[in-house]
């Protein structure tokens, strides 16, 4: 889907293209291409001289693939969260490209940000007034957005910690969904990081360009801050996320002691019984108590005592 917006008379208009583009308005300030077909990378490459990157490109990893300058046009590319509130979060590759006054978005993901940020231009179309700055709202909208979604992981984390440290409760069957729950919010976590590791990089490449007007670049040195505060805290949250797997395995391990001890206790405290009917079980001639008139009694009360004697012993050293 081919997305212009652009100003008519001084009033902002987001025009979705459905056929082929032959020209673009002259206020053209933001061309968003939401999975593009060839036909529009082809007309979108033609109308703006400039080179976009295949899908496969922009999944590339290397800092040189990702950001650079060509032909007087900014392209940088940056992992962008999204699905965040799922099973399965994603980092998915987002293309940021500046030629002259104009921000082009090529996606193949609709992540949460930019639908936030479309709807803002309906009360504010002052953050699209240059590509540069439509530039910048999308990046503060993509930082607010990650900001969100750690502090969200961070509370699921303190659910967590007080499941896992909870006094009482029974462990077996709960430990298993902890688990999950902590792979969740770790992989969530990762996601993030790389997200903000991106956007770092961009921009310190943007702060690099030269002929980026300075309320601009202010604009980009608080980002800047923010994206650093936020770094340290999914850091901050990647620690935890350690810290409460390893408690969780250790509840495991303890739980499986305990099993362990129990079923340990019980062949100790039965073991002597055993021994005593195996003795009396055994099919010889010549048996001295085999006549005894109490002797099963007297064999059965030999069986009881020798396993309560175990059994108290276990009980005063508090092994069960």
């Amino acid at each position: 889907m081919l997305t212009l917006f652009h100003f008519d008379q001084g009033v902002l208009q987001q025009t979705v293209i459905e056929g082929s583009l032959e020209s673009l308005p002259e206020q053209t300030v933001w061309i968003d291409l939401l999975t593009p077909t060839r036909d529009d990378e082809m007309a979108i490459s033609r109308l703006l001289n400039v080179d976009i990157p295949s899908h496969e490109e922009m999944q590339e990893i290397e800092v040189s693939s990702r950001l650079y300058e060509e032909g007087g046009a900014q392209v940088m590319t940056m992992p962008v969260l999204t699905r965040a509130m799922t099973d399965e979060p994603e980092a998915a590759a987002v293309t940021f490209i500046l030629v002259g006054s104009r921000l082009l978005t090529v996606r193949y993901v609709d992540p949460l940000p930019f639908g936030m940020f479309m709807r803002r231009l309906a009360r504010q179309p002052a953050l699209v007034a240059t590509g540069e700055l439509a530039l910048v709202g999308l990046l503060e909208q993509i930082a607010d957005r990650l900001a969100d979604v750690l502090e969200g992981a961070t509370a699921d984390l303190e659910a967590i910690s007080r499941d896992i440290f909870r006094k009482a409760g029974a462990y077996g069957s709960d430990l298993k969904d902890i688990l999950q729950r902590i792979g969740r919010a770790g992989d969530l976590a990762t996601k993030a990081k790389d997200s903000l590791l991106g956007l770092n990089r961009l921009m310190l490449f943007l702060g690099g360009q030269t002929g980026i007007r300075k309320d601009v670049k202010l604009r980009m040195k608080t980002l800047m801050r923010d994206v650093n505060s936020i770094t340290d805290h999914a850091t901050f949250l990647s620690t935890k996320v350690g810290f409460l797997l390893d408690a969780t395995l250790g509840m495991i391990n303890i739980e499986q002691n305990n099993v362990i001890k129990l079923l340990t206790v019980a062949s100790v405290a039965f073991l002597p019984p055993t021994l005593i009917a195996s003795i009396y079980g055994m099919n010889f001639d010549i048996l001295p108590e085999l006549k005894w008139h109490y002797g099963y009694p007297l064999a059965l009360g030999l069986m009881f005592l020798s396993a309560a004697i175990p059994f108290v012993y276990f009980r005063r050293k508090k092994w069960l």
